[in-house]
């Protein structure tokens, strides 16, 4: 669609024009049935309409007008949903090597976050020509990220990770919005994503001042809470190692096998009883209340990171912290047992 046109948004990604295509479609569709049906009505209402002395008789069906008002309309639905079905797919299955981008949303603000450090609040700086893999959770309640000339919208829930992609195929600035009532200030729950030339998208990253890369925040979070005192590599491992371990099967005790990905190592920090490795006691605490989502997203970025063992250097356990050395969090991580970081 072109810019100026009111009812419609700039396509400004590679999907818009696939999603505004069905939609066209299926307006013309309506339009087309709608127009049919109803000059067919008014026809018939004024060709055999009741004349004086004329009883009306019983007209019998038609098997082959039957089928025809029935086959062509099953077709046209079939399409439809097959078309349908492979453009959500498709808006649903970030490709490879996506550029990942976290957001926390909260009443009434979109908190983002890079993986090199890079935060920002109610905007969002992203090259044009590259895909933007979007991984959000809500810090309260339901939030819904839309951008219009994306033809993006997802809903952002809390206690779960969604996820959305975008490849913005335009330079410019495109409105951010809420679209789930969110309270009060639903309203004013607005931003901006500003599309820029891969060039300058890294002068700005240059120029911004990072607090250091999220994996890095999660390293510091990781060492803080003595997570380390137990997820090692040794023998003495209290939990099980770690390195490695994103996007890998895992063994329950009860036999099951799960994916060790984003919702996975979430639940296990926050609830480790729900889900018990095989080989370990249930002994984690819960840091449900003690680490927010923004720190729960740097712990998994870490564990992202987890290559070799130089990541998980064994601390010295003959001597382990007691409840004088550090905070709680930190004596209750050095008798885990479960696959939590």
């Amino acid at each position: 669609m072109g810019t100026n046109f009111p009812l419609f948004p700039q396509q400004a990604s590679t999907v818009a024009p696939k999603v505004d295509a069905l939609y066209f479609f299926l307006i013309a569709v309506t339009v087309f049935f709608c127009v049919l049906i109803f000059s067919l009505l008014i026809t018939f209402s004024l060709k055999f309409r009741a004349r004086k002395g004329q009883v009306a008789t019983q007209i019998e069906g038609s098997l082959p007008l039957e089928l025809t008002w029935t086959i062509i309309p099953l077709i046209i639905s079939l399409g439809l949903y097959v078309w349908g079905a492979n453009l959500y797919f498709e808006m649903r299955r970030p490709p490879l090597g996506a550029m990942e981008i976290y957001g926390v949303p909260k009443q009434w603000m979109w908190k983002f976050e890079h993986p090199d450090g890079h935060r920002e609040i109610n905007e969002l700086h992203v090259p044009v020509g590259r895909p933007v893999k979007m991984t959000m959770i809500s810090q309260d309640v339901i939030h819904s990220f839309f951008v219009p000339a994306f033809r993006v919208k997802t809903d952002v829930l809390p206690g779960r990770y969604t996820t959305a992609w975008f490849e913005a195929t335009t330079t410019g600035h495109y409105h951010l919005f809420c679209s789930q009532y969110c309270g009060t200030k639903h309203s004013a729950m607005i931003g901006e994503v500003y599309v820029m030339e891969p060039a300058q998208y890294e002068q700005w990253l240059s120029g911004s001042a990072g607090e250091g890369s999220l994996a890095s925040s999660g390293e510091k979070l990781f060492q803080s809470m003595a997570c380390n005192t137990c997820h090692r590599s040794d023998s003495g491992a209290r939990g099980p190692n770690l390195v490695g371990l994103f996007g890998k099967p895992v063994k329950l005790a009860n036999g099951a096998t799960v994916m060790a990905d984003e919702a996975y190592i979430r639940e296990s920090i926050l609830t480790p009883s729900a889900k018990i490795v095989a080989g370990f006691q249930p002994i984690m605490p819960t840091f449900q209340g003690q680490i927010n989502e923004e720190g729960v997203l740097a712990l998994i970025q870490y564990i992202k990171t987890m290559k070799d063992a130089q990541n998980l250097a064994p601390t010295n356990t003959q001597n382990p912290p007691g409840p004088d050395a550090g905070a709680r969090p930190a004596q209750g991580m050095q008798n885990s047992g479960t696959q939590k970081p």
